[in-house]
């Protein structure tokens, strides 16, 4: 399942990257990924909408398994 996610992750990175920031899977645990957003997205206002409205969905939508997308 981590392979998975990676390769979506893998997707968004470069947007990311773009805006000098980048994304790390923590953990998968029943459903539930847990992602810290480094560099500029660490502290970034935009962050949790970022996570939410871009990660999460993306996610989601290419593995149907995953229930939510938390920040730590």
């Amino acid at each position: 399942m981590e392979e998975k996610i990676n390769a979506v992750l893998d997707k968004i990175r470069p947007q990311l990257k773009a805006d000098g920031g980048d994304v790390t899977l923590v953990e998968y645990k029943d459903g539930v990924v847990k992602l810290r957003l480094t560099g500029a997205c660490g502290g970034c206002p935009f962050a949790l909408m970022t996570l939410k409205n871009g990660i999460e969905r993306l996610l989601k939508e290419e593995i149907p398994e995953i229930k939510q997308v938390v920040s730590v």
